[in-house]
C-alpha cells in the first residue's frame, strides 16, 4: 500500500502520496479527472516554470515578496523549467476548464520544493505558501493562458520553424539538381504543357517558404500576454507595474518579444490570437499535405504509374506482395497534417464554446492539442525531409517519353496553325495512339525546322517565351 501524508486545503484534509510534491488540490483533480491518462506536455510546463520565476522576482523588486522567499521560488521554478519537476504534475489535460487545478499544482510543488530547500517538512507551507507567495499577484486565469502563449510561440519558433526550413532548404537543392529535366505538366490530373521537374520542386519549396512566414505570423498573434489581469482583468491583488516587470524577464528569457495585453479583458475572456495562430498552423499543414500528395503521385510506380521521380526505398511495403514498396514518409506526413487540421477544429471550438463572459473554460484542451499539432508536424516535416525528400532520384527517360507522348504538345500549334486544326490533331492522337510530332510531320502542318522548333518542351517552359501558353 502506497505511504501516504495528509495536506490541507480551503476544502479540508487530503490524503497524499508520502513523496509527492503536490499538495491536496492537485490530489483532487487527480481524483476528478480520471479521464485521459495524458498530463499536460512538457513545453507548457516549462512556460508555467517561466511565469511563476518571473512572478518572483517581479514580486520582490516590488518589495511584495521577501527576497529569500523570492529566491526560493525562483530555484524551484528552474527547476521545473529544466523539467526536473515534471513528474509531480500528474492532472490529466481534461480537466477544469480555466487550469486552475494546473496552477494550484505549480504552486503546491514549487511551494513544497521550497520548503525542502530550506529544511523544512513537505507540506508544512514554510517558509513559503503556495498562494500566499508563489502565486502573488497572479490568478489561474492570468498565468494559464499566459504559459498556454509562451509555450506555443517557443515550439512554434524553436521546433516547427527549423523542421520547415530544413524542409524549404531540400526542396530547393532539389529544384536546382532537377532544373534541365522537362516532364508533362498536369491539371485536373490530365495531360498539360510542358514544365520543368525543377519548376515543380520550387514551387513546393516556395510553399514551405511561405509556412516559414507563416509561424511567424504565428508568433505575432501570441505576443500580448494576459498576466497582470488576476481574476477577471480588472488586476485585483496585483501591483500595477507586476506584469510589466514580469512579463519583461520571460521576453529576456525567451527571445521572443511578449508585451502586455492592451486590454486584460479581451485577453482573459477571448482567444482569438490563440485562434489565429492555430490556422496558420492548419494552412501550413494543408500546404504540406499538397505536397506530400505529388511526390507519392510522381513516385507511382514503379512500372505501372506515373514513375517521373524515384523514391528511396525505407521498409518492405506489404506483407504478401514481395518486393513492394510503398511512399510511407508521405503518408505518414499526410496523416500529421490531418492531426493539424482535425486539432485546428478542436481549438477553434473549444474558443468558441469556452468563452463565456470574462474567462475560457476550455483552455487546457487548447494547449495540448496546439501542442501536439506542431510537435507532430514538425517531427513529421523533418522526417519527410531526412527520409524521402533528400534521396529523390528523377527519372529523366520517363519523363521525356511522356512530354513526348502526351497531346497536350499540340497547345504551342495553336497560334501556328489554329486551335481547330490543333484539336483535330490531338484528336487523333489520342484515337490512334500516335504522338502529334509524328501526325504533323505525317500531315506536314509546317516546315521541318519550323515544327521543332513549335514542338520544343524546353521553350514551353519558358514564361512567355517561344511555344508558351497561358491559361
Amino acid at each position: 500500500m502506497t505511504a501516504t501524508r495528509e495536506e490541507k486545503d480551503s476544502m479540508g484534509s487530503m490524503p497524499v502520496p508520502a513523496d509527492a510534491l503536490y499538495g491536496a488540490s492537485t490530489q483532487r483533480a487527480v481524483l476528478n479527472f480520471p479521464i485521459s491518462g495524458r498530463p499536460l506536455p512538457r513545453p507548457f510546463l516549462r512556460a508555467y516554470g517561466l511565469v511563476k520565476v518571473a512572478a518572483a522576482h517581479a514580486n520582490q523588486s516590488l518589495s511584495r515578496l521577501p527576497t529569500e522567499l523570492a529566491d526560493l521560488i525562483a530555484r524551484a521554478g528552474e527547476e521545473l523549467i529544466e523539467g526536473k519537476l515534471d513528474a509531480h504534475f500528474p492532472i490529466d489535460v481534461f480537466q477544469t476548464g480555466s487550469g486552475t487545478s494546473t496552477n494550484m499544482n505549480a504552486n503546491e510543488v514549487l511551494a513544497n520544493r521550497c520548503s525542502l530547500l530550506a529544511g523544512e517538512a513537505i507540506g508544512s507551507k514554510k517558509p513559503v505558501h503556495p498562494n500566499d507567495h508563489v502565486n502573488a499577484g497572479q490568478s489561474s486565469n492570468d498565468t494559464f493562458p499566459t504559459a498556454m502563449h509562451v509555450a506555443a510561440a517557443e515550439e512554434l519558433r524553436n521546433t516547427l520553424r527549423p523542421a520547415l526550413e530544413s524542409l524549404r532548404a531540400g526542396l530547393a537543392a532539389k529544384a536546382e539538381e532537377f532544373w534541365d529535366i522537362i516532364k508533362i505538366g498536369r491539371t485536373h490530373l490530365m495531360d498539360a504543357t510542358p514544365v520543368r521537374l525543377g519548376q515543380e520542386f520550387a514551387g513546393w519549396a516556395r510553399q514551405v517558404e511561405l509556412a516559414v512566414a507563416r509561424v511567424d505570423r504565428a508568433v505575432e498573434a501570441l505576443i500580448e500576454l494576459p498576466l497582470g489581469g488576476t481574476a477577471v482583468g480588472t488586476g485585483l491583488n496585483c501591483h500595477p507595474d507586476f506584469p510589466a516587470i514580469a512579463i519583461r524577464e520571460i521576453a529576456r528569457r525567451t527571445g521572443i518579444p511578449f508585451r502586455e495585453a492592451k486590454d486584460h479583458f479581451e485577453a482573459q475572456s477571448a482567444k482569438d490570437g490563440f485562434v489565429e495562430a492555430s490556422a496558420l498552423v492548419k494552412t501550413i499543414a494543408v500546404g504540406l499535405s499538397k505536397i506530400a500528395n505529388d511526390i507519392r503521385w510522381l513516385g507511382s510506380g514503379p512500372r505501372c504509374g506515373i514513375g517521373e521521380i524515384a523514391l528511396k526505398a525505407t521498409q518492405p511495403g506489404s506483407s504478401i506482395m514481395p518486393g513492394k514498396v510503398n511512399p510511407v514518409m508521405s503518408e505518414a506526413l499526410l496523416m500529421a497534417c490531418a492531426q493539424a487540421v482535425g486539432g485546428d477544429a478542436t481549438i477553434a471550438w473549444a474558443a468558441a464554446a469556452g468563452g463565456v463572459f470574462e474567462l475560457n473554460v476550455a483552455m487546457p484542451v487548447m494547449i495540448a492539442t496546439f501542442l501536439e499539432n506542431v510537435r507532430v508536424l514538425a517531427a513529421a516535416a523533418q522526417a519527410f525531409q531526412d527520409k524521402c525528400v533528400a534521396d529523390i532520384q528523377a527519372n529523366k527517360e520517363r519523363c521525356n517519353e511522356l512530354v513526348e507522348y502526351s497531346m497536350a504538345m499540340v497547345t504551342s500549334l495553336v497560334p501556328l496553325i489554329g486551335y481547330d486544326r490543333s484539336a483535330e490533331i490531338a484528336k487523333e492522337s489520342a484515337r490512334t495512339g500516335r504522338t502529334v510530332r509524328a501526325l504533323c510531320e505525317e500531315k506536314q502542318v509546317l516546315p521541318p525546322d519550323e515544327l521543332a522548333k513549335a514542338l520544343d518542351p524546353v521553350a514551353m517552359t519558358r514564361p512567355g517565351g517561344e511555344g508558351s501558353a497561358g491559361g
